[in-house]
Protein backbone atom coordinates (compact mmCIF):
# COMPACT_ATOMS: atom_id res chain seq x y z
CA UNK A 1 0.00 0.00 0.00
CA UNK A 2 1.68 3.18 -0.95
CA UNK A 3 0.93 6.25 1.32
CA UNK A 4 1.10 9.53 0.78
CA UNK A 5 1.19 12.23 3.33
CA UNK A 6 1.27 16.32 2.11
CA UNK A 7 2.91 18.70 4.40
CA UNK A 8 2.82 22.81 3.60
CA UNK A 9 0.21 25.45 2.18
CA UNK A 10 -1.35 28.34 4.12
CA UNK A 11 -2.07 31.55 3.40
CA UNK A 12 -0.16 34.02 1.13
CA UNK A 13 -0.70 36.76 -0.50
CA UNK A 14 -0.37 37.54 -4.11
CA UNK A 15 2.78 37.20 -5.83
CA UNK A 16 3.90 35.36 -2.86
CA UNK A 17 5.38 31.65 -2.83
CA UNK A 18 4.86 28.41 -1.18
CA UNK A 19 5.99 24.74 -1.45
CA UNK A 20 4.22 21.57 -0.77
CA UNK A 21 5.69 18.36 -0.14
CA UNK A 22 4.83 15.03 0.06
CA UNK A 23 6.45 11.99 1.65
CA UNK A 24 5.75 8.28 0.50
CA UNK A 25 5.94 4.98 1.24
CA UNK A 26 5.06 1.33 0.58
CA UNK A 27 6.46 1.93 -2.84
CA UNK A 28 9.69 2.81 -4.19
CA UNK A 29 9.30 6.40 -5.60
CA UNK A 30 11.37 5.50 -8.54
CA UNK A 31 8.79 3.04 -9.59
CA UNK A 32 5.84 5.77 -9.48
CA UNK A 33 4.28 8.30 -11.65
CA UNK A 34 3.73 11.61 -9.55
CA UNK A 35 1.06 14.55 -9.64
CA UNK A 36 -0.33 17.66 -8.36
CA UNK A 37 -4.21 18.52 -8.47
CA UNK A 38 -5.71 21.51 -7.48
CA UNK A 39 -9.25 21.47 -6.26
CA UNK A 40 -10.78 25.27 -6.47
CA UNK A 41 -14.05 25.77 -4.35
CA UNK A 42 -16.87 24.56 -6.35
CA UNK A 43 -14.71 23.05 -9.43
CA UNK A 44 -13.11 19.38 -9.88
CA UNK A 45 -10.13 18.19 -9.05
CA UNK A 46 -7.79 18.97 -12.47
CA UNK A 47 -3.80 17.99 -12.80
CA UNK A 48 -1.44 21.08 -12.46
CA UNK A 49 1.51 19.34 -13.61
CA UNK A 50 2.81 15.90 -13.12
CA UNK A 51 6.19 14.45 -13.29
CA UNK A 52 7.83 11.64 -15.02
CA UNK A 53 9.32 8.54 -13.22
CA UNK A 54 12.36 9.92 -15.67
CA UNK A 55 12.09 13.04 -13.81
CA UNK A 56 10.60 15.28 -16.40
CA UNK A 57 7.90 18.02 -15.22
CA UNK A 58 4.96 18.87 -17.41
CA UNK A 59 2.68 21.63 -16.30
CA UNK A 60 -0.68 23.05 -17.31
CA UNK A 61 -0.38 26.28 -19.53
CA UNK A 62 -1.50 28.43 -16.64
CA UNK A 63 1.10 27.35 -14.06
CA UNK A 64 4.05 27.00 -16.34
CA UNK A 65 7.11 29.37 -15.10
CA UNK A 66 5.09 29.70 -11.91
CA UNK A 67 5.50 26.23 -10.52
CA UNK A 68 7.73 23.61 -10.72
CA UNK A 69 7.49 20.17 -9.65
CA UNK A 70 10.71 17.93 -7.91
CA UNK A 71 11.66 14.61 -6.73
CA UNK A 72 14.00 13.18 -4.73
CA UNK A 73 13.69 9.38 -5.28
CA UNK A 74 16.32 9.03 -2.37
CA UNK A 75 14.50 10.62 0.03
CA UNK A 76 10.77 9.48 -0.99
CA UNK A 77 9.56 13.15 -1.68
CA UNK A 78 8.24 15.11 -4.14
CA UNK A 79 7.34 19.00 -4.01
CA UNK A 80 5.32 21.56 -5.50
CA UNK A 81 7.26 24.92 -5.38
CA UNK A 82 4.33 27.86 -6.43
CA UNK A 83 5.96 30.99 -7.14
CA UNK A 84 3.80 34.27 -8.02
CA UNK A 85 0.65 33.26 -6.89
CA UNK A 86 -2.50 34.88 -8.07
CA UNK A 87 -5.89 34.34 -6.45
CA UNK A 88 -7.10 31.73 -8.42
CA UNK A 89 -4.83 29.15 -7.25
CA UNK A 90 -6.43 29.29 -4.52
CA UNK A 91 -8.06 25.54 -3.16
CA UNK A 92 -6.64 22.27 -1.83
CA UNK A 93 -3.77 20.56 -3.52
CA UNK A 94 -3.49 16.87 -3.66
CA UNK A 95 -0.20 14.89 -4.50
CA UNK A 96 -1.26 12.05 -6.46
CA UNK A 97 1.11 8.97 -7.28
CA UNK A 98 0.47 5.50 -10.29
CA UNK A 99 2.27 3.31 -11.02
CA UNK A 100 3.90 3.57 -14.06
CA UNK A 101 6.40 5.51 -15.85
CA UNK A 102 4.67 7.93 -17.25
CA UNK A 103 2.04 11.04 -16.58
CA UNK A 104 -0.18 12.73 -18.75
CA UNK A 105 -1.94 16.39 -17.81
CA UNK A 106 -4.90 15.34 -19.20
CA UNK A 107 -5.02 12.48 -17.04
CA UNK A 108 -8.77 12.94 -14.18
CA UNK A 109 -8.11 12.23 -10.61
CA UNK A 110 -9.40 8.76 -11.21
CA UNK A 111 -6.09 7.55 -13.29
CA UNK A 112 -4.57 7.99 -10.13
CA UNK A 113 -4.73 5.32 -7.35
CA UNK A 114 -2.87 7.24 -4.42
CA UNK A 115 -3.57 10.41 -2.87
CA UNK A 116 -2.35 12.51 0.22
CA UNK A 117 -5.09 14.15 2.58
CA UNK A 118 -4.61 17.84 0.48
CA UNK A 119 -3.15 21.16 1.71
CA UNK A 120 -5.30 24.10 1.95
CA UNK A 121 -3.77 26.99 -0.10
CA UNK A 122 -5.12 30.25 -0.18
CA UNK A 123 -4.44 33.37 -2.00
CA UNK A 124 -5.46 36.55 -0.92
CA UNK A 125 -4.68 40.26 0.48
Amino acid sequence: QVLLVESGGGLVQPGGSLTLSCGTSGFRLEHLALAWFLQAPGKEREVVGCIHSSGNALYRDHVKGRFTISRDNSKNTFDLQLNELEIEDSGVYYCAAVLGPRCYLHDKADAYHYWGQGAQVTVSS
